[in-house]
């Protein structure tokens, strides 16, 4: 049975943010319909932008620099087993009841073999990473996607996803739900932050060289991929053309 303590600390943060940003974006802005805070979600994507591009990418650069492959790799092996929790509430309240038992295993085998998940030995026992969310529960359970909202510094979402995101972070994320000490809990999540960061450093330039508005690219390529996830694959043909990232903005 999993003992869930609420931390506040993160989910306050992301849920005030959304409720105060969508009651106060401007609409006066030609928008998609999925996007009515567009000009609110170029001001934060530019932030974000610039926030990147001035401390994120030269931290995640250092890091990668500074840290031998093993280690970074290891590190990157130790919060996947740390995000499997996560992956694993989020399987039993969506009851896939057969992943479940392979996440729980996944769990099982990286933290005792694996010595606490810097090994990924489960992938190597047919025992595949999922990707699984409370914004994907929701969305599972009917929840409606509703608009797209950028958050500060987390990047692309949707007011559910947002929601999600605050939910995994308070309730199912062992770090603040384990660790007493808030120093070592925000030391680790900046950390997994960090180790994120520089995992996607070389496809960044993916988007650099986009063709597209990039903030455009970025929206309908998140929206897309993120419908893929709800429906575990195979979402509604007509869902997916809506959020074509190579089509045209109208």
């Amino acid at each position: 049975m999993f003992h869930i303590r609420f931390d506040f600390s993160i989910a306050g943060v992301i849920i005030v943010v959304v409720m105060t940003m969508s009651g106060c974006a401007t609409l006066d802005y030609p928008t998609e319909p999925h996007d009515p805070f567009e000009r609110y979600n170029r001001a934060v994507y530019e932030f974000n932008e610039d926030f990147d591009r001035m401390v994120a990418k030269p931290v995640a650069r250092f890091y990668q620099d500074i840290l031998p492959a093993p280690v970074d790799k290891g590190l990157t092996n130790f919060f996947g087993n740390i995000n499997d929790v996560i992956v694993l509430v989020n399987d039993l309240l969506q009851l896939k009841l057969e992943q479940s038992a392979q996440d729980a295993a996944r769990i099982f085998f990286n933290t005792t073999i694996g010595l606490l998940g810097f090994i990924d030995v489960s992938s190597h026992l047919d025992l595949p990473k999922h990707n699984e969310d409370f914004g994907q529960t929701l969305g599972y359970w009917g929840a409606p996607t509703g608009p797209y909202f950028v958050l500060p510094v987390f990047g692309p979402s949707t007011i559910r996803d947002s929601v999600g995101l605050g939910v995994d972070y308070a309730a199912f994320y062992p770090v603040f739900n384990r660790i007493d000490e808030s120093a070592i809990e925000w030391t680790l999540f900046a950390l997994d932050l960090i180790d994120q960061r520089a995992d996607l450093l070389s496809a960044s330039k993916l988007l650099e060289m986009a063709a597209l508005d990039p903030y455009v690219f970025t929206r309908e390529a998140y929206l897309q991929r993120r419908l893929n996830f709800v429906y575990d694959g195979n979402p509604p043909m007509e869902d997916l053309e809506e959020f074509d990232p190579t089509r045209e903005p109208e």
